[in-house]
């Protein structure tokens, strides 16, 4: 990664924004960046193997529009959706399409999709809006809220940073060995520095939590320039077990299961047997293990006992507040 110096006048300073929601296909061409490198960390290498695995055959689309990792620059776009992104992208003048392809690939593009693309054909585009479509599915979808989450901590921490310290301490904050100086903004990175004036277009600040290697900026003519930047734990986010039928059922069993789903409702021992298809001794030892683990209460009323969901279970089975839970699984 080369070094990185970005000069901020006064009337820049007052046009740093930082995203307030994460752009889908910014995270997943940061993602895919980190999945075709080369070298990547050991803590990301098990990802990257996955993703190459798995990734569906439309999406060979994007590894023809980017030979060696440098993406034309019409794909740097934001947008809260991968539609509203994608619409973003198509909407570029048809000269920065044709000069971007044509630094990359030369005067005639190859393959011939490309060469679609420099000409402005609409089976081109809905090729490239296909490729990128199947890759989300595959990279992002399965993650794509625990993203959203990231960002909203990534935001809150630099507002935070930002309102008690003020905007260059907020700006040096986000990446060690960075500093503000005279009003040049330095990233830390091997030779040859890059050198970027802002000119009064503003600067967008974008955090990624897919590419620990560096951050990536994106400076087209005329729009503002946007620096994703490496942001997170620096693992590569991972679906949220909580919502995870197969996982709970490995730590709980299925029936246990079964019974954490059935309890969202009261029930006494005898109904909850029979829901189960248990004994009521088996059913009763049942929830006393749940409530053991604090998602189950037990609640006696004369002769009565009853049993019902904590907030804890309700929030483990991915419950909202209503109580609600997904579908129930067969008990095995």
């Amino acid at each position: 990664m080369g070094a990185l110096r970005i000069r901020l006048t006064a009337e820049d300073f007052a046009r740093i924004r930082f995203a307030p929601r994460p752009a889908p296909l910014q995270e997943l061409h940061a993602a895919l960046t980190t999945a075709v490198a080369p070298r990547v960390g050991p803590l990301f290498a098990p990802w990257r193997g996955r993703v190459l695995r798995s990734l569906p055959p439309a999406t060979s689309a994007l590894a023809d529009l980017v030979p060696a990792g440098r993406p034309p620059s019409f794909l740097d776009v934001l947008g809260d959706t991968l539609a509203e992104g994608f619409e973003r992208i198509r909407a570029t003048s048809p000269g920065l399409v044709r000069s971007e392809l044509e630094r990359i690939h030369g005067p005639v593009p190859a393959p011939r999709w490309i060469r679609g693309l420099h000409t402005g054909d609409a089976t081109a585009w809905r090729t490239l809006h296909r490729a990128q479509q199947a890759a989300y599915e595959t990279v992002l979808a399965p993650v794509w809220p625990v993203v959203q989450d990231l960002h909203r901590e990534e935001f809150t921490r630099y507002a935070l940073a930002a309102a008690e310290h003020g905007v260059a301490a907020a700006l040096t904050g986000l990446a060690a060995g960075s500093r503000l100086h005279d009003g040049v903004w330095e990233w830390p990175g091997t030779a040859p520095v890059r050198d970027v004036r802002l000119d009064g277009r503003g600067l967008v600040l974008l955090p990624t939590f897919h590419h620990p290697a560096g951050p990536l900026l994106h400076d087209v003519p005329g729009r503002p320039v946007v620096l994703t930047y490496p942001a997170g734990s620096g693992l590569p986010p991972a679906p949220d077990p909580a919502l995870s039928a197969a996982a709970l059922a490995g730590v709980l069993g299925h029936t246990r299961l079964e019974a954490l789903h059935l309890l969202a409702e009261p029930h006494t021992t005898t109904s909850l047997a029979r829901a189960l298809r248990v004994s009521n001794a088996t059913a009763s030892s049942h929830a006393a293990a749940l409530r053991a683990a604090g998602l189950a209460t037990t609640t006696r009323t004369g002769r009565s006992v009853t049993h019902a969901r904590t907030a804890l279970g309700t929030l483990l089975m991915g419950g909202g507040p209503s109580g609600r839970s997904p579908r129930r699984q067969p008990s095995r």
